[in-house]
């Protein structure tokens, strides 16, 4: 029996694919592929439809919470007020070594684990590991600095805090990460309208209700490090209303779990005054420590000549690590003069080298 090619004839929809091809698949099907724009608008494009979180911020909560831990708060208000005493008479150096300590400790509460004597060593002399993240070091070090000094925001003007922050209006939205698509301004100005409304609370109150107002307003979800922005504004909050000593309320020293943003109002105040009380406690020791340890120095090296060795003493009193190039770039002392102070300090006990080894070596005061 002879065999017939099987010819298809131009322009038939089979011309377009063998006897053996799957069979096409219709363009309703694909569902993978972006839908043609057909001039209507489509409900599931982004920005999405925010969902309403006011009725996940109740003020009053919060009042009737401070009501009732009235004595946990009187005790952690007098013991911020100590240590405000105790810096506003304390060298300049002591603010920016508990600045960096804190820095430190909240670089914790994301992924980014930045230790006190890496962040020293950033930001004297921007050096960093190979496998290490500089933007991490840059984001503690921004907290670092916002701890140390500058003036307290208007947390009832979105425009104050987001200079405070320094954030800016992305160009263009990421709408994966950001399905809401709302601009950070408008969830700015949401969260100072919920602090405006707690104004009538106590300073360390409305710092602990403006670090859980942190997430219901969605400020999380924009950038990394949005959880340190949120407790190094809060602690900035709390001293609202000092001389000027204390700068921040000390937070990270509490072991961090007076952040966390699960319980009631009553659950998370209590918890951040705890943790609150602590962390002041342990600053107050260390200052403490600190000021002994500088008297220990200065009648060590009473009779030593020249401007180095009570520079030096100042610098490992502000900088939890020093090496010699750091020590060089802030005194501005030679190299062969610091190298001698230090060894010599090591030798009185006074410092330790904490590297053990022959070159690039690292000190620390032994307070």
């Amino acid at each position: 029996m002879q065999r017939h090619p099987y010819i298809l004839e131009a322009g038939s929809e089979e011309s377009e694919c063998g006897i053996y091809d799957p069979e096409p698949i219709q363009d309703d099907d694909l569902w993978f592929m972006p839908a043609s724009f057909s001039g209507e608008a489509d409900d599931l494009a982004p920005p999405l439809p925010r969902a309403d979180h006011s009725r996940l911020i109740d003020v009053d909560a919060w009042r009737e919470a401070e009501a009732s831990l009235a004595v946990s708060l009187a005790k952690v208000a007098a013991k911020l007020g100590a240590l405000d005493e105790r810096l506003r008479r304390a060298p300049e150096g002591w603010r920016h070594r508990l600045a960096l300590i804190e820095a430190s400790g909240v670089s914790w509460l994301g992924t980014e684990r930045i230790s006190a004597e890496r962040l020293s060593l950033w930001r004297a002399m921007r050096l960093s590991g190979v496998q290490e993240d500089n933007q991490a070091l840059a984001r503690a070090d921004w907290a670092c600095r916002r701890l140390t000094a500058g003036p307290m925001p208007d947390v009832t003007s979105a425009e104050s805090v987001m200079d405070f922050l320094g954030r800016q209006e992305p160009a263009e939205v990421d709408h994966i990460l950001h399905p809401s698509g709302e601009p950070i301004g408008d969830q700015l100005a949401a969260w100072c309208e919920e602090m405006n409304r707690a104004g009538d609370l106590h300073p360390i109150s409305r710092a602990a209700f403006g670090q859980y107002l942190w997430g219901p307003t969605g400020l999380l979800a924009h950038v990394p490090g949005a959880e340190m922005e949120a407790a190094v504004l809060s602690a900035r909050i709390a001293t609202d209303g000092l001389t000027g000593g204390a700068v921040f309320l000390p937070l990270a020293g509490g072991g961090l779990s007076g952040l966390r943003r699960v319980g009631n109002p009553a659950e998370r105040l209590r918890r951040f005054l705890k943790g609150a009380e602590a962390a002041i406690l342990a600053t107050l020791r260390h200052l403490d420590q600190l000021e002994a340890w500088q008297g220990r120095a200065s009648h060590a090296l009473k009779g030593r000549s020249g401007r180095t060795p009570k520079r030096m003493v100042e610098v490992l009193s502000e900088w939890p690590l020093v090496s010699a190039p750091m020590a060089e770039e802030i005194t501005g002392a030679s190299r062969a003069a610091l190298q001698r102070n230090l060894n010599d300090m090591a030798q009185m006990g006074l410092i330790r080298e904490i590297t053990g080894q022959g070159r690039y070596r690292v000190w620390c005061a032994l307070v």
